[in-house]
């Protein structure tokens, strides 16, 4: 984690003097706050909107006088600091970004690309970096360095790229070079005059470019302070990462504003190695690396959010919902149609998972233009099962108008016990599995007897955990949940029955209310669920967590640990994290035989378990350095 700090600055126009101590207060703020990085507008040592007095020689040399004490006060302190200044370089003035450190100025950053149409003029005053085939020697202040486009290293795997203001706006910017180049977090030093709805497109510019460079975006924008003879500007100060907008100042303040934010620097290098896409660059570059201490990061300006998997936002989770559901009956009606089925077979228990794997077959028909008697569904009720569970599943056959069908399994299963030499009153793990293996027994030979396809309705987070019967409830014909994870089950169900009659609607709400279990335990004398899946496995949330960080990005353990911490603050604490942190681990790994040969099914979000896509593992790796 690396934190950065966005300041936009009181100042006032042509008077370094004055502006290099709101730099210097900015400094301490930032410093207080343990950030890392001070990213300050364009041209913040003298102001942008100087106009021809950058001409002239007295704010030339107070620039660089106020720009000598900035670097000297960050003498000892363990913050890059940039800062805006047009610098002259032999005939020519640039606007450049000083890159500081400790007391010493480690790269001066010129602009590349100059406004020059509308409102803007800058092409009067500055010339163009894009002059520097490569980086020149320059002594600013009485620091010899360069100024050129360059990287700067920043240690611990952090590599910061510098471009100013237009620089952003064209299209091919000069951060899609950086990144290339190796740079992961990329400052903007900038002067955006507002308009309506400017700002706006100024957020879709930042966020889209920190996704197509997988990177972080730290954005300064200039104050209400400078010049308003012909414009405004507002202060925006924006910071983005790979995509997500992650923290966003006040915009027209008359103070100070100062935004942080904690940027995840292993998560972005993480993304980029998993993108073959994502190529280095072997053009020539200035290069420099800076010695910063390694200070530790309590997260204080990340949020983490809980449940990555589902949008926190109502419209949005409403979206995400929607377009999940029509993936997963589009890839079945596909299936369907191509094996020329005659409709489907699907065991209907009365719990979250087979109900949604009902309720995207119910879309597949609707998609292939068949009727709902074209899915047999069947419950089997056996030694665990509640009235609950089976009153849901018989009414809501009924409510959907599908064929149904009731097959007992308790006869066969005591049988089958029987036949084995197994006590039916020691309830182990033989008995459980047992009854799932005779379900699917009957689902797959119904299946055949029918011409009928088996869909099944494990989910992802089952898969991971391993927590489904080998050759049981593990197989099917086609998997239409199997990247879908449990804490999105639920949402998808409630999709549909915010959009079902009253009477399926009612079916589908007391399905989300009931605890989730296998059932294959008999009820308590209350004739209640006593097998509850996450008192044996821990809570789905944290699974799916952990589940989402690990897969995805690679995390270690102690990383997921500070994570959930932060995520669940006040829900779970240390001992209950890291205790169900150790147990997803070790089911992750011993259950990687399971996921070796899952039946096909749709990938639906940006994290899959199948080992024809996105998760191929060893199914005997070692779990100990990962404990």
């Amino acid at each position: 984690m690396f934190r950065v700090a966005s300041a936009s600055l009181k100042l006032k126009v042509a008077d370094p003097d004055y502006n290099k101590e709101e730099i210097k207060k900015a400094i301490d703020r930032a410093v207080s706050e343990k950030a890392r990085l001070l990213v300050t507008p364009e041209l913040s040592v003298t102001g942008y909107t100087c106009a021809d007095l950058f001409f002239t020689t007295s704010l030339q040399n107070s620039a660089l006088d106020a720009l000598d004490d900035i670097v000297r006060y960050t003498a000892d302190k363990d913050i890059v600091v940039l800062a805006g200044m047009p610098i002259r370089f032999y005939n020519s003035i640039y606007n450049c970004a000083a890159v500081i450190n400790n007391g010493k100025i480690c790269g001066i950053v010129p602009k590349t690309h100059i406004a020059n149409y509308n409102e803007f003029y800058e092409k009067r005053w500055f010339a163009s970096g894009s002059q520097f085939k490569s980086c020149q020697p320059i002594s600013v202040c009485g620091c010899d360095t360069l100024i050129g486009q360059q990287i700067f290293d920043l240690g611990s795997g952090i590599i910061l790229g510098v471009e100013l203001c237009e620089d952003l706006w064209v299209a091919n910017p000069p951060s899609s070079s950086l990144v290339c180049h190796g740079a992961n977090i990329i400052a903007n030093l900038s002067a955006s005059d507002e308009y309506v709805s400017k700002a706006e497109y100024r957020r879709s510019l930042i966020a889209n470019q920190s996704a197509r460079c997988i990177c972080g975006y730290v954005y300064a924008g200039a104050s209400v302070f400078e010049s308003t003879t012909d414009l405004v500007f507002s202060g925006a100060t924006v910071v983005a990462e790979n995509g997500a907008l992650i923290a966003e100042g006040e915009r027209f303040s008359r103070e100070n504003v100062i935004t942080y934010a904690d940027l995840d620097i292993e998560k972005l290098n993480s993304q980029r190695c998993n993108n073959i896409s994502f190529e280095n660059s072997n053009e020539a570059i200035g290069f420099s690396k800076i010695e910063m201490g390694n200070c530790a990061n309590d997260l204080k300006y990340r949020f983490v959010d809980p449940h990555p998997f589902v949008p926190a936002d109502d419209a949005k989770r409403k979206e995400r919902c929607k377009e999940i559901f029509a993936i997963q009956a589009s890839g079945l009606a596909k299936r369907i149609e191509h094996v020329g089925s005659k409709g489907v077979v699907v065991g209907i228990s009365g719990g979250l998972d087979s109900t949604l794997a009902l309720l995207v077959c119910c879309e597949a028909m609707k998609m292939l233009g068949r009727p709902n008697s074209d899915i047999l569904g069947i419950t089997m009720p056996g030694f665990g099962t509640t009235d609950r569970t089976y009153d849901n599943a018989v009414e809501l056959m009924k409510a959907l108008d599908i064929s149904s069908k009731e097959i007992s399994i308790r006869d066969a299963c005591a049988l089958h016990m029987k036949d084995i030499e197994h006590d039916e009153n020691v309830r182990d793990i033989t008995y459980e599995n047992t009854q799932a293996r005779e379900r699917t027994q009957i689902l797959f030979d119904m299946a055949n007897k029918h011409a009928k396809l088996l869909v099944g309705t494990g989910d992802l987070s089952e898969l991971a955990m391993g927590w489904c019967t080998y050759n049981g409830d593990h197989m099917s014909m086609y998997g239409v949940n199997a990247s879908v994870p449990k804490t999105l089950v639920r949402y998808l169900v409630e999709y549909v029955a915010n959009v079902s009659d009253k009477k399926t609607a009612a079916i589908l709400y007391d399905v989300l209310d009931t605890p989730v279990s296998p059932e294959l335990l008999p009820p308590d004398e209350n004739g209640e669920i006593a097998q509850k899946t996450e008192d044996n496995i821990g809570p789905y949330e944290l699974h799916d967590f952990f589940l989402y960080h690990f897969v995805r990005f690679g995390f270690d353990r102690d990383k997921l640990s500070v994570l959930a911490l932060k995520a669940f603050d006040g829900r779970y604490d240390f001992d209950t994290v890291n205790h169900w942190l150790d147990v997803f681990m070790k089911r992750f790994f011993i259950s990687q035989f399971k996921r070796s040969c899952i039946p096909d099914a749709p990938k639906v979000g940006t994290v899959s378990l199948s080992p024809r896509g996105d998760w191929r593992m060893p199914s005997d790796a070692s779990y100990n350095v990962f404990i």
